[in-house]
């Protein structure tokens, strides 16, 4: 069992590690010092906590600790003192308001419009929002965006040298440039979702802090952009996904998969805002992939039974998805859908085919599907290799697990 204090680190470092790196950008406008400060503060907490204890407010102390360890690293350097002085002016300033400024609810959105500037690539803007926001390591980013963890990091520092470099500020932009950074703004919330709603690696496969996170700046989003169709399409989204988080797992923290649900679990307000909010974007006629998801999302949450989902109109809104946003992963959700509409024979071939273009290599949910299609055609020495395949490619332990049960009930 994790100590109370190192439990109490590791909560704080969730919930609190975006906020603590988004102030300390803002006073310091250096992103490597922020994260580099925000690091020492929490292993600072770990050694004074254990003898002082847990404080009333960890993220305060944290964000206390990591402006005095920027303000010593600054203070050594004989470019600091102008540094120093404008950080003070910010605190100056910042006491004199109140805090926060007009209209913009806090730092961590700031950050996200920083990170998504046009000057930076789309890519390079999600990724440095994850690494600085979430504070995502290298790998979980790189897995994010099926890429190497070598080239991820690279992407990184770039990204870094450009904000540097040209000089591109730390805040929300005007009214009039607010569309052009949607995109990668609403990438970077749903990618942050899906980090929490399914981590890419460790031993928890569901992060609710991170979820929670990414569903409280959509909200400020849609109250920020209020005629912005995605924006309220992808909060709907992730509503109706998070409504299913308390029967995702069981009591051993084990994956169980949506035809098994327990759906009175699932939390019938948050399906209920989700669905209006989905209906009330859709009658705007201007349907985007995060709408067109959301749908697919609505017909899976608003079933009461399994055997009462839509999978032929699943199916269609897939088709429909990958007209907008060509994907190999949503091809496969399309295979999958047609598997369970018109029979696992029809699924099987187009999953086989996706798999000869090679465009899910090393996709562990790939070769899980075409297990689940083998096995639903009574081809059980094919679909058992199939599980093994995605076994030894998954990179939670809770998947690992559910497949190695799957792999176990075909004897």
């Amino acid at each position: 069992m994790t100590p109370p204090v190192e439990a109490a680190v590791d909560r704080a470092f969730r919930e609190e590690w975006g906020q603590v790196v988004a102030t300390l950008i803002r006073w310091t406008g250096d992103w490597d010092l922020a994260e580099e400060c925000a690091q020492d503060a929490f292993a600072l907490a770990l050694r004074t906590w254990r003898r002082d204890g847990v404080p009333r407010r960890p993220g305060a102390w944290l964000t206390t600790a990591a402006r005095n360890r920027a303000v010593d690293l600054l203070r050594r350097e004989a470019t600091g003192a102008a540094k120093l002085r404008e950080v003070a002016g910010v605190l100056r300033i910042e006491d004199a308001a109140g805090g926060d400024e007009p209209g913009v609810p806090d730092d961590r959105l700031r950050l996200i419009f920083t990170c998504c500037h046009p000057a930076l690539a789309l890519e390079a803007r999600v990724a440095l929002t994850l690494r600085t926001l979430a504070g995502l390591g290298t790998t979980e980013i790189a897995r994010a965006f099926l890429v190497g963890e070598q080239a991820m990091a690279k992407r990184l520092a770039r990204a870094k040298q450009k904000i540097r470099h040209a000089g591109i500020p730390y805040r929300v932009p005007p009214a009039h440039l607010l569309p052009e950074r949607l995109p990668a703004v609403l990438a970077v919330l749903y990618l942050l979702f899906n980090e929490g709603y399914s981590a890419t690696a460790g031993a928890d496969l569901v992060r609710h802090d991170l979820a929670d996170e990414a569903i409280r700046l959509a909200r400020v989003l849609v109250r920020l952009m209020p005629d912005e169709p995605e924006a309220a399409g992808l909060l709907a989204l992730m509503l109706l996904h998070h409504a299913r988080r308390a029967a995702r797992l069981d009591e051993a923290g084990d994956l169980v998969v949506l035809e098994d649900q327990e759906r009175g679990l699932w939390d019938a307000g948050q399906i209920a805002e989700g669905v209006a909010l989905l209906d009330g974007t859709l009658r705007r006629g201007r349907p985007g992939p995060y709408q067109v998801q959301a749908a697919i999302a609505a017909c899976h949450a608003t079933a009461a039974r399994p055997e009462d989902t839509d999978w032929a109109q699943i199916a269609v809104l897939y088709a429909r998805l990958s007209r907008l946003v060509p994907s190999p992963v949503v091809e496969l959700n399309r295979a999958v859908a047609v598997g369970m509409a018109y029979g696992p024979a029809a699924g099987l071939a187009l999953v086989d085919a996706l798999r000869e273009t090679g465009a899910l290599a090393g996709y562990h949910l790939l070769p899980a599907a075409r297990a689940d299609l083998l096995r639903r055609l009574g081809r059980t020495a094919e679909a058992a290799d199939a599980y093994r395949e995605a076994a030894g490619l998954a990179a939670t332990d809770a998947e690992r697990r559910y497949l190695a049960r799957r792999l176990a009930a075909l004897g």
